[in-house]
Formats: C-alpha cells, structure tokens, sequence
C-alpha cells in the first residue's frame, strides 16, 4: 500500500468511519462489517513510515488488528488535537472522496471531516484509483471462481430456452402457459444445484417489460410468455464461497417467429455496440495503454447516437465485478458519470449496452477479464437473436 501511495504522489492514505458508513475502509483494511460501532475511528497510512490509529477509548480495541501505534481521545477537543498531531507532517491525503462527487461509489467521508482537515492546511484528493487497486484487482483463485460460475450459467441459460418451448407446446409435453416468474423459479432451482448464489432476479421478461432495465417479475407480477413475444433474460451469480466473484449476463431472443425488421435492426445495433467496447478495451491492454472506463462507454454509445438511438440507452455501458456484483473498481460509464479511474489489470468487468423502446428492449451482456497485456471476454457471446 506504501508504494501505491508514492506512486499516486500523496503523503498518505486517511481511512475513517463512523457507524459503518465506508464499507471499503472496512474491505480493504479486513476490519468486521458487523462490529458495534458507535464512535469515529481514523487510521492513517503514511507513505514512508510506521501507521497510525486514533481510536475513542469507549471502543478502544476497535483497529487492534491492524499495525501502528495508537492513540485515544474522549472529548471533541482531543479528538482535533490528535488528528492534528496524526497528521502532522502530511499535506496530500487521500480519502475516500470525490470531487463534486462525481464518482458517487467511492464518495464515502462527510463533508464536516474533510472540512475540518482542509483547515488543517491539508489537501483532500480521491482514493478512487487506490480503491480499484486494492478492492477489484483478483487473485488466481477469484479468477477461477467467476469462470466456475460462467460455465454453469451459460450452460443454465442456453437450457432455459429449451425449457421455455417445452413448456409453452403441449407437443413436446408442456402444458402450454408459463409466466415471467416460472421462469425465475426455474433458473433459481438449477443455480441451486450448481452450488451458485445471488442477490434478488434472475429477470426474465417479455415485451414491453424488457424495456425496464432493473425489471423484477414476482408471483403477483408477472407476465405470461407467449407465442410472438420478446423475450430478455438477465441472470448473475457467483459459488457459494467467501471471495468468489460474479458472473452477469443478459440474453433476448423470441418466441415462435422470426425477428421483426425494427427488432433485428435494434439487436444488432446493441451488438455492434457492444463489439465496440470490447475491441477499445482488447486494443488498450494489447498495446500497453491506459485506459479509463469512460472510453469503453464513449466506444459504445458512440455506435448507439449513429444510428438514432441515442436517447434509448438510459444507463453506462458497464459495472466493475469483483465480490461485490457492482464492484468498486471503474466503470464504463460517461453518462452517469465521467468514470476516470483507470481500468486496472487482473479486473473483471461487464459490457452491457442496451436499447429501451416503449415496445421491447435490448440488451447484450457480457463479462470481461484483464491481465497485463491482454482483454477477454470470458462467456458465450450472443451473436443472433435467440429463436424457441
């Protein structure tokens, strides 16, 4: 962390917390995210020397775990003494802070603290790269996880749609209805038997649902999947292992025809869009160049506003994927925000441009790793629409 630190050019690294309200200070220094906390901590990573940890005496064990020396306060008055004292020497602090808040993901510490240090003489720059470094970068053995969960996922949804006809034709057995929510049942039940967990979905649509980019169908909402319909399923998981990471993909297709001309022209827009954003991120790594997550947006979009459907791709081209599914690394994204952080090495990310018309939605979901020198897409990439 020290060489990071020298290498950002700032004099240290403040992390502070009160009532868990920076779950990655918590991540990164391996503190318990269930702990009873009710006073304000500050531990403080210079970028030569030993740490420093300024603790309330009322829960004075709280940062024991880490190295460095510490130091307690009760009164308001010591708390600002010793922050002064901790501080001594150090100007360039790094936080968990966003400058107008533009990286809201990363935007943790309150607007008094860093008031107060700016009085110190102290300058408050952001910690979103050395967030990205120490809580997205993934080791051999997360790596291998997410490829775990990808080949049981691919393998779940390319059976969904099978199971999908043979529901919905008495021929082949089924009883010819099944609903949004069927469906989710059933993908959850063969998760489950992979050994695989998630958070809230799978989605399953049709129509004009598909538009709803967080559509969520439940047994009192829900939409029968008939003959003609538009279909999208959206589906992420990861193996039921501390550490492991996600995997996310989104799939549509249609049911008993043939895509319409204005269906096939905004699939293949969506796909194209997404191909964008792979060959700008696949072409940084192999020629050694740095790259920002608002670029692989801006390679997406771009193909989007050409053919006229700009205003119909309301969210960013991508989310970082690490433990967590939106995980704390960058983005791609130059529409909700202007995602500067870089895209690190040894990362995962998805790539997921989409086209919401009243009618039908598309979009195309897939995941990305990166090592040093290379980018990959990591699953099956859909290249046609789906026909049951």
């Amino acid at each position: 962390m020290q060489a990071a630190l020298r290498e950002a050019g700032v004099d240290g690294w403040l992390f502070y917390d009160h009532h868990h309200r920076d779950p990655i200070a918590e991540g990164i220094l391996g503190l318990d995210p269930t702990a009873h906390i009710t006073r304000r901590w500050y531990y403080f990573v210079p970028a030569k020397g030993e740490p420093k940890k300024l603790v309330h005496r009322v829960e004075s064990g709280r940062l024991d775990a880490l190295p460095g020396a510490k130091c307690a306060y009760s009164s308001w008055q010591e708390l600002h003494a010793n922050l002064a004292a901790m501080l001594d020497g150090a100007r360039r602090l790094a936080m968990q802070y966003s400058p107008n808040n533009d990286i809201m993901y990363v935007s943790m510490v309150d607007a008094g603290t860093v008031e107060f240090l700016r009085g110190l003489g102290k300058e408050i720059v952001s910690s979103a790269d050395l967030v990205s470094q120490f809580e997205a970068v993934l080791t051999p053995e997360q790596v291998e996880s997410h490829f775990v969960a990808q080949r049981a996922i691919d393998g779940i949804v390319a059976e969904a749609w099978k199971e999908i006809g043979r529901r919905l034709r008495p021929a082949s057995g089924g009883a010819g209805r099944v609903t949004e929510f069927d469906m989710v049942q059933w993908l959850g039940e063969a998760m489950r038997r992979e050994g695989l967990v998630w958070e809230n979905g799978p989605d399953v649509s049709v129509n004009a649902n598909t538009s709803d980019s967080h559509y969520e169908p439940t047994a009192e909402n829900s939409a029968a999947i008939c003959e003609g319909d538009f279909l999208l399923i959206d589906i992420w998981g990861r193996v039921d292992k501390p550490g492991s990471i996600w995997y996310d993909i989104t799939w549509t297709g249609v049911v008993g025809r043939e895509p319409s001309e204005r269906e096939q022209l905004v699939f293949e827009t969506v796909r194209n869009a997404r191909d964008a954003a792979i060959a700008r991120v696949e072409a940084a790594f192999a020629q050694g160049r740095a790259i920002r997550g608002w670029e692989a947006d801006d390679a997406a979009r771009d193909v989007i506003r050409a053919a006229g459907f700009g205003e119909y791709f309301t969210h960013r081209t991508g989310h970082n994927i690490e433990r967590e599914l939106h995980g704390a690394g960058a983005h791609l994204d130059n529409l909700e925000t202007h995602d500067e952080r870089r895209l690190l090495a040894n990362t995962c990310f998805s790539v997921e441009p989409g086209i919401y018309l009243p009618e039908f939605g598309v979009r195309s979901e897939i995941d990305m790793m990166t090592e040093s020198g290379r980018a990959w897409v990591t699953g099956k990439m859909q290249r046609e629409l789906v026909r049951i």
